[in-house]
């Protein structure tokens, strides 16, 4: 007999003892009750295999199943024994399972409560199944006031993988000294669980957060030497913490955590195969492990560009065949492969993006170059110029010349005397995208890699009467190398055809960082990566009945298991991000990099990310307390709205816990949270002193507005419009493979360019291979699952359950609708040209609401995708 056999007939013994325990317990507590209320459970739960057929799983689960002896619940009263001094006893009772109704299993129990067993608060329940079990709520009915709801939306373990018992508490919320004292020792305890002792690897049905650095992003155990990865979070490295797996440390690394095939996530943020949220999940897992390596061999050359812009047109109306598999990818991905011929070919066929429906050819336009800037992907690059001459910040020993060749001359120039340099910058006409001090220290290295090229950059803009932008110069800078010194050019509109190529190659390289820019700094950093110690810290510090944990926790669901696969296969060496996307091999690094120069909590806030870019300045008297630099600047007008929306929400659901600041000072929970997201979860920012303070109920009103509008808002806008405006990826390049043609020119490759500048520019873009898999990636990424969950949308349970909050998201609800007529009218408005009018995609990234798929508008609750 095997040691396996023996240790399952062990498991069954103890079992069984503490099942005649039980029962004895349950019989006892029945028979000497009197005056007991009749109180009935009603248990409903979903888990894989209970909907079919439970005896495929195991024979023992489905005799379990069968004879009721499945789930274990113990009542647990809000009350002490006075006379004790100590919790009452709970009540027992086995759940049977009554019918199926809804793709949910009802289970049902029965209880005699005693009169003075008073309120119950909690709920204990046991898993003796072999598997694990979703539990979606429960409901206790036959008490003289009301059904007390237990909402659970979680994963209860087997008996046999952690016998310890999990812990519901009702829907009602209490600050911490405002605990029953009945359930004060319990509301420990569960957090005691949730925060885990930092040892050991954590197994799938661990429901344990704690923190770990950045040190699985490389291989460093790998055969190719190219993939080992500095280790982000560090004083030479800062960032953000990410949720702790334990896995073994690499051999050649010890620093680094070897890499495994799925990567640990607390059990409840993930919801495989009991939500049709999966989705998003599993389409994008689909494309990166089974697609994308078809695409790899498909495509031999991965240097092979597009010879001719009527190939990229190939990608929409043609594809790119794929291997008939049993219709693999069409039933996993059937957006994205379709059948196309009668004898049932398939290929990898793209959806033409919004874009290129109404103009084809508005990628090419200098206006439309300049619109994006503030109502495209990426609106929170464009900055005032508020300082004259421009001028690097970078040590001129190591970078050459700080000055840039952007002179007042040329700007004069090119703005036609409409006004001199100083009445522009005086007026607040002149904006930059400024690329160029971040990039530059990178230049040397990415030149480096076969296949791409980086510069510093700097875009100017001017703002015209119609408030409008006109790009006027882009200057592209290489620092000193090796026997080379430096090289910087600037480039300007022209007037004649070298001049005019000249630019639109400067355009892509500025396109190229851009992209980059916005995926690993815009996108990845500031929305993922910087929410994810703020789940930790909430699960580790604030009970699920504290209130402020129920008004998070919409905004966090499904980030952290997003952010593992982003680990897995996106910003991981050698991953898409890395591949496809300047600066490639340090791409992390440079989010980095980021990270320690321009990251503040502060800042995240939408007014004053404005402020801080001189994109407004505050004004009393004007609408949200801000006057815009640009009046027509879409993203911030809708994210206003937006912003103050869920900030009245926030405010009142604060106001109604804390009415004086007292509460805020004293609630442990809440100042302990607070502290651990920035002593733990951002550590190598723990000392800056920027760091709000929670004093008063309108610091935590300010510090949840920002938390919220990260989640929502700012990841809305910066990632459900990216297959609309980079799924024609001429717009957007996430990479540029050649050097300017000015840039130490070679005769044979500048009379080529002469000769035929629309293969220079061809062959500066992504290549085949690049293009493919990042315009697949961001299909998905840009897709809402069915049923995604939007703010403002549905109450939470336990807000529906008391009336003043209730109330107050039906106000917020309201707002969100007004929103969405106000976007609506205003892409009626031709006056407002950056966001409307002939071949423009007007501006819905903010509208709230949307329908499943690829709409280029909707605001989720949370960063699910």
């Amino acid at each position: 007999m095997g040691s396996s056999t023996l240790e399952f007939q062990e498991k069954q013994k103890c079992l069984l003892s503490i099942r005649a325990s039980v029962t004895d317990n349950v019989k006892e507590v029945n028979t000497s009750k009197e005056n007991a209320s009749s109180v009935k459970a009603v248990i409903r739960a979903t888990a894989p295999g209970l909907l079919s057929n439970l005896v495929s799983a195991n024979p023992l689960d489905a005799y379990q199943d069968w004879a009721g002896k499945t789930l274990l619940l113990e009542l647990v009263s809000a009350d002490i024994d006075s006379a004790a001094g100590l919790e009452k006893e709970t009540i027992k009772g086995y759940a049977q399972k009554v019918k199926t109704e809804n793709d949910e299993v009802i289970y049902e129990s029965e209880f005699k409560v005693p009169a003075g067993f008073g309120e119950v608060g909690a709920i204990l329940v046991q898993n003796e199944l072999h598997k694990e079990i979703f539990l979606n709520n429960i409901v206790l009915d036959g008490f003289p006031n009301s059904p007390i709801h237990f909402n659970c939306s979680s994963w209860v373990h087997s008996i046999y993988d952690n016998p310890s018992k999990r812990i519901f508490f009702s829907n009602k919320s209490y600050l911490p000294n405002d605990t029953p004292t009945g359930l004060k020792k319990l509301r420990e305890t569960d957090l005691e669980n949730l925060r885990g002792n930092g040892e050991g690897e954590r197994k799938k049905f661990d429901r344990i957060y704690d923190y770990d650095t950045y040190n699985d992003l490389g291989d460093p155990d790998s055969s190719s030497d190219d993939l080992a990865r500095p280790v982000l979070g560090s004083k030479a490295h800062p960032y953000p913490r990410r949720c702790r797996t334990g896995r073994p440390r690499s051999k050649k690394d010890p620093s680094s955590e070897t890499r495994s095939n799925s990567v640990y996530v607390p059990r409840d943020e993930t919801f495989e195969d009991v939500k049709a949220s999966t989705f998003g999940k599993t389409t994008l897992k689909s494309v990166l492990h089974a697609l994308l390596p078809t695409l790899e061999v498909i495509l031999l050359n991965p240097k092979l560009g597009f010879p001719h812009f009527t190939e990229i047109d190939t990608l929409f109306k043609e594809g790119i065949p794929v291997p008939k598999d049993k219709n693999f990818f069409q039933l996993l991905l059937p957006r994205l492969v379709k059948t196309i011929t009668d004898g049932g070919d398939e290929a990898l066929l793209f959806e033409s993006p919004a874009m290129m429906e109404r103009d084809k050819f508005s990628w090419f336009r200098d206006e439309e170059f300049s619109r994006q800037t503030l109502a495209g992907l990426n609106p929170y690059s464009l900055e005032l110029v508020t300082e004259w001459p421009l001028k690097s910040k970078l040590d001129p020993e190591i970078y050459g010349s700080p000055e840039s060749l952007i002179t007042t001359e040329l700007v004069e120039r090119e703005i036609r005397g409409v006004m001199t340099i100083d009445e522009a910058l005086k007026q607040k006409k002149m904006f930059i995208l400024d690329y160029h001090d971040l990039l530059l220290p990178y230049v040397s290295k990415v030149r480096e890699i076969e296949g791409t090229t980086l510069y510093g950059s700097r875009t100017l803009f001017f703002l015209t009467m119609e408030g409008t932008l006109k790009p006027i110069a882009i200057e592209l800078t290489r620092p000193p190398v090796g026997d080379k010194p430096q090289w910087k050019q600037v480039f300007t509109p022209g007037w004649d055809g070298t001049s005019c190529w000249l630019w639109r190659l400067a355009k892509a390289h500025v396109c190229a960082h851009d992209s980059g820019y916005h995926q690993l700094v815009i996108h990845w950093l500031r929305t993922h990566c910087c929410t994810e110690p703020y789940i930790i810290a909430a699960n580790r510090q604030l009970s699920a009945m504290h209130p402020i944990y129920r008004l998070l926790h919409p905004h966090f669901r499904y980030t952290m298991e997003i952010n593992a696969l982003a680990r897995e296969s996106l910003i991981n060496a050698g991953g898409i991000i890395e591949s496809c996307f300047s600066p490639g091999k340090y791409a992390i690094e440079l989010s980095s990099a980021a990270y320690d120069q321009l990251w503040r909590f502060d800042m995240e806030a939408l007014p004053a990310d404005l402020i801080r870019r001189g994109m407004a300045v505050e004004d009393p008297t004007a609408e949200h307390g801000l006057k815009l630099s640009i009046e027509d600047y879409p993203f911030a007008n809708d994210g206003l709205i937006l912003w103050d929306a869920i900030k009245q929400w926030v405010r009142d659901y604060v106001n109604h816990y804390y009415p004086d600041s007292s509460l805020v000072e004293s609630d442990k929970e809440l100042q302990d949270w607070w502290t651990e997201v920035r002593t733990k979860g951002h550590a190598d920012k723990k000392d800056e002193p920027w760091w709000p303070v929670l004093k008063t109920p309108e610091d935590l009103v300010n510090v949840l507005t920002t938390i919220i509008w990260v989640a929502a808002g700012h990841h809305a806008a910066v990632n459900f419009g990216q297959y609309v405006y980079a799924g024609y990826f001429p717009n957007r390049p996430t990479i540029a493979r050649t050097n300017m043609p000015t840039e130490d020119p070679v005769d044979d490759e500048y009379k080529n360019f002469l000769h035929k500048p629309e293969f220079a520019l061809l062959k500066c873009f992504p290549s085949k291979i690049q293009a493919t898999k990042v315009m697949a990636v961001l299909d998905v990424l840009s897709s809402h699952s069915p049923d995604e969950e939007y703010l403002g949308d549905q109450t939470e349970p336990s807000w529906a359950e008391n009336p003043v909050i209730k109330a107050a998201f039906e106000r917020f609800n309201g707002r969100l609708k007004e929103l969405e007529g106000i976007i609506d009218e205003r892409n009626t408005n031709l006056s407002l040209k950056n966001r409307t009018g002939a071949g423009v995609v007007p501006y819905e990234l903010l509208k709230p609401f949307s329908k499943p798929g690829v709409t280029g508008m909707g605001v989720p609750n949370s960063i699910s995708i």
